[in-house]
């Protein structure tokens, strides 16, 4: 997914942009310098200029033999491209694809199968929510790449003067109370709108439901179980905190434009979102601190979404062990480090967690992400999200609707939407 908005991610490919592949075979070289081209797609934004520069010159300073050919990809209308790109007979050798549209390539047998590699890539420790929707039908064609996922942002200055320890928040009893009192006079405890979807997904995992569950090849909506239910309860609860519209997202209007004019001591988002506050009010600069949303108890923090990218490789790609050699590299622990330190983000396994320590969101991230969940993992997830019964289902509750009927409601429609095609 494309974790830098909500709304997470024509059919020509780029003409300018996808350089002619080899059909010869893994190996093969270009007809000028001896080496084996291998191009790559990236998307914009994933990695700076500085870490592909240094990228490159590391990965072809150890493999000579591979000639690296980055292009930079836009989000806008990639999946149209990707789609392409996979039915065609000159594809790229590698692709990042956020992570929960592996399984729509997947389906159309156009990737790679990686499952008796994952062992060799250090899978083990792979961060759950990239590595289980990098798989489709027991077979992993994706690889985790990089991670992000929300974290509270809150106001130092305004726990400070409530005489709140943010550090010592560790369960969501403790969040709402910390909460109630900072949701005085004209400061909202919390600027949650009604229909953060994301954020009402990571409370039903922490009750033990899903948004949906598979069985026997049948999808059933999972809103109106007893643990989404007692999920939106949670959400009820904390939303009242403050003074979040009912009936719009995090993005309607942006919640951290709201947060910068100074009367929110809290709002749930990727860690970035302190540099939109801080844009929008310099006088906010060394205000804000970020902690992992909390779970239920204080030994778990609370399940989040993760967002992210997977690195897939087309199953025509010219280069499969080049390609191989790349995604070992990229995914492997030196250059996730490196890119966790250098772009903020959740290096793609638990295990590294610490090569973030020094950067406090991030760090927060971190710490959740070990929590992290994906959406269902079926093709036809893409087609809820166009609907989003889920937010219906939000503002009817918030607004008074009962919630087990609601629930109900929503759930039918993505049981519907998801057996569509089955």
């Amino acid at each position: 997914m494309k974790h830098r908005s909500p709304a997470l991610i024509g059919a020509m490919l780029l003409s300018a942009g996808l350089v002619a592949c080899s059909s010869s075979g893994s190996g093969s070289t270009d007809a000028t310098g001896g080496r084996t081209p291998l191009d790559v797609w990236l998307m914009r934004d994933s990695v700076s200029a500085d870490f592909q520069k240094e990228f490159e010159t590391g990965f072809e300073k150890d493999h000579p033999e591979i000639d690296v050919r980055i292009q930079i990809q836009e989000w806008d209308g990639i999946g149209e491209k990707v789609t392409a790109a996979l039915a065609s007979n000159d594809a790229p050798d590698v692709i990042e694809v956020g992570n929960t549209q592996v399984a729509q390539y997947a389906q159309s047998g156009g990737l790679t199968d990686f499952t008796a590699k994952v062992a060799e890539l250090g899978g083990d420790t792979w961060l759950k929510g990239l590595a289980e929707p990098g798989a489709y039908e027991g077979k992993q064609y994706g690889i985790p790449y990089y991670a992000a996922n929300r974290v509270v942002i809150y106001r130092t200055d305004l726990f400070e003067k409530a005489g709140i320890d943010a550090g010592a928040i560790k369960t969501r009893e403790q969040w709402i109370a910390a909460t109630e009192k900072l949701d005085k006079g004209d400061t909202q405890g919390i600027y949650l709108p009604g229909q953060n979807w994301y954020a009402l997904a990571g409370f039903i995992w922490d009750e033990g439901g899903d948004l949906a569950t598979e069985s026997g090849g049948e999808w059933k909506g999972g809103l109106d179980s007893p643990e989404a239910l007692r999920a939106m309860e949670f959400y009820r609860r904390l939303q009242a905190l403050g003074k979040g519209p009912k009936d719009s997202d995090e993005a309607q209007p942006p919640q951290a434009e709201v947060m910068a004019k100074g009367s929110v001591a809290q709002i749930i988002a990727t860690p970035g979102g302190a540099n939109v506050v801080v844009q929008s009010n310099p006088e906010l600069k060394g205000k804000l601190g970020f902690f992992p949303i909390p779970g239920k108890t204080a030994t778990t923090p609370g399940a989040v979404f993760t967002g992210g990218s997977d690195l897939v490789v087309p199953a025509v790609a010219a280069h499969q062990d080049e390609a191989f050699t790349f995604l070992k590299e990229l995914a492997g622990d030196a250059w996730q480090k490196k890119l966790a330190l250098a772009m903020s983000y959740v290096p793609n396994k638990t295990s590294l967690a610490g090569a973030v320590a020094s950067d406090p969101g991030a760090a927060a991230m971190a710490v959740g992400a070990a929590n992290g969940h994906a959406t269902p993992n079926t093709p036809q997830w893409a087609a809820v999200e166009a609907k989003n019964p889920v937010k219906d289902y939000m503002t009817a509750v918030l607004t008074g609707g009962d919630p087990r009927t609601e629930a109900t409601e929503a759930s039918r429609t993505i049981t519907e939407t998801l057996n569509s095609d089955s």
